[in-house]
């Protein structure tokens, strides 16, 4: 089986992913960070990438062909990227919703304590964080339709299932999540 993990940002894409990898024994892989490190070898943000990737589609290429060969040659895997639902059509879509100021304060609290390397803005407080998510969003929503046939990946009717993480934990999400992909095996 092959779960795709698309969603808003600060849903807990990547707190799901890894629950999801170890408690079924799948390898994870992770697109925003292959675009983080993208971004981090040519001196930029993610969000400097994402300004450039409006105008040249070399900053998702890569990312995007990783992934269509991954979904031909493997069957067993989880992958977290924005796009992976579309690039890989025979996976089990999930998208997670998230309530937009509680997705800022996580990603907020994220960047400020360090503990994983976003490679994103410093921002002042939750309120900068979130219009920078708005401005990231509106970024993903240009790029993706002007690169993926117009397809817009917040679409939710493009997904098998939602789940809006607002007020559940990464292990409640998690077990949504396997409970759907049973069904959606059967």
């Amino acid at each position: 089986m092959i779960i795709s993990i698309s969603g808003m940002p600060g849903s807990g894409k990547s707190t799901v992913a890894k629950i999801l990898s170890r408690r079924l024994g799948m390898k994870r892989h992770y697109m925003g960070g292959m675009r983080r490190e993208m971004a981090r070898k040519k001196g930029m943000t993610i969000e400097q990438l994402n300004e450039v990737g409006e105008k040249e589609h070399w900053t998702d290429k890569e990312v995007d062909d990783f992934q269509r060969e991954l979904g031909e040659k493997d069957d067993n895997f989880i992958i977290e990227g924005r796009t992976s639902f579309f690039l890989i059509p025979n996976s089990f879509k999930v998208f997670l919703d998230v309530d937009s100021q509680v997705g800022a304060k996580r990603i907020y609290d994220d960047v400020m304590s360090n503990v994983s390397n976003r490679n994103e803005s410093r921002y002042k407080n939750v309120g900068e964080t979130e219009a920078a998510i708005k401005k990231r969003i509106d970024s993903d929503i240009r790029r993706y339709k002007k690169y993926h046939d117009g397809v817009d990946i917040y679409d939710r009717s493009h997904y098998d299932i939602v789940i809006n993480t607002t007020n559940m934990t990464p292990e409640e999400v998690a077990q949504k999540i396997i409970d759907g992909a049973k069904e959606f095996e059967k």
